[in-house]
């Protein structure tokens, strides 16, 4: 007894190429093989069905051949539809992302939607922290990628940019006037603390904390409330608060570096792809310094 015969679906092909093209040469152009592996392939597939599917002169159609061919058709669609379904997408998985608070809002947030429209297969798990925390994060696995802010004289991982950290104050606001200088930072690992602190301290300025609870927004609404000053990036300060002066009395900030770690060579294509994204979104900030 003979099993079942199966049908390799590469002779298939060919022959629905040589039916649609009418011609071997041009059928062996569109699949990028040689005339003689068409020719090959077809009279591999006719000794598999035992029977012609070509009258030799010419190359039309016998009446096997007329009679396979809609159905060759359906079954290349469907074995494309199964490949296409189980063939892995680029840019799937789990990307575990960690950002400051003050940078997702701001210059993140362009390459963040980029990357979603673009793989939306992927699913992003977001972490806002201290860029000290998220360093530690990442050190420990929780994440795949971190972008981080650091002093620009200290400054590891791969730099994004470079920008100014700045006092920022209410609109018309006196806050940074007071005596001791009520400061208000998002968290007490806030990346910028250490620099503002010196900063004050080698000025002799007096100062005390209003608030720093790891919530931005309460930080924002602290200063815009007039009833505290902050430190933030340059290009992260929000447009219902001010850019103190150089002449207001408070000391000069150093400048940050806008870092990404990760991710690892062995890290999923999403891990990898979401980093070309911001990195290409920080692109023109680069090319501007």
């Amino acid at each position: 007894m003979h099993g079942p015969r199966n049908l390799d679906t590469a002779l298939v092909r060919t022959f629905v190429a040589v039916a649609e093209k009418g011609s071997m040469t041009a059928a062996a152009n569109a699949l990028h093989v040689t005339q003689g592996a068409v020719s090959q392939h077809v009279k591999r597939l006719e000794d598999c069905l035992d029977g012609a599917l070509f009258e030799r002169r010419g190359l039309r159609l016998t009446a096997l051949g007329e009679r396979l061919l809609g159905k060759c058709r359906r079954l290349l669609a469907l074995n494309d539809e199964i490949v296409a379904e189980t063939a892995p997408v680029a840019g799937r998985g789990v990307v575990r992302l960690g950002v400051p608070y003050d940078l997702v809002g701001t210059l993140l947030s362009p390459a963040l939607k980029a990357f979603a429209e673009a793989h939306p297969h992927a699913e992003i798990v977001l972490t806002c922290a201290s860029s000290p925390d998220l360093r530690a994060a990442l050190a420990c696995g929780r994440l795949d990628l971190a972008v981080v802010e650091e002093p620009s004289g200290a400054a590891s991982g791969e730099c994004l940019a470079v920008e100014r950290l700045v006092w920022a104050g209410a609109r018309a606001g006196s806050a940074f006037l007071k005596r001791p200088l009520p400061v208000s930072l998002v968290a007490d690992t806030c990346a910028f603390r250490p620099a503002v602190l010196s900063a004050l301290a080698e000025q002799g300025l007096d100062w005390r904390v209003v608030f720093e609870n790891g919530n931005i927004d309460a930080t924002r609404a602290m200063v815009r409330l007039d009833l505290a000053v902050t430190a933030w990036l340059a290009a992260t300060v929000p447009a219902d608060l001010d850019i103190l002066p150089a002449d207001c009395g408070l000391p000069a900030l150093p400048s940050f570096a806008i870092g990404l770690h990760g991710p690892d060579k062995g890290a999923a294509s999403a891990a990898r792809a979401m980093a070309d994204f911001i990195r290409r979104g920080f692109s023109p900030r680069r090319q501007a310094a």
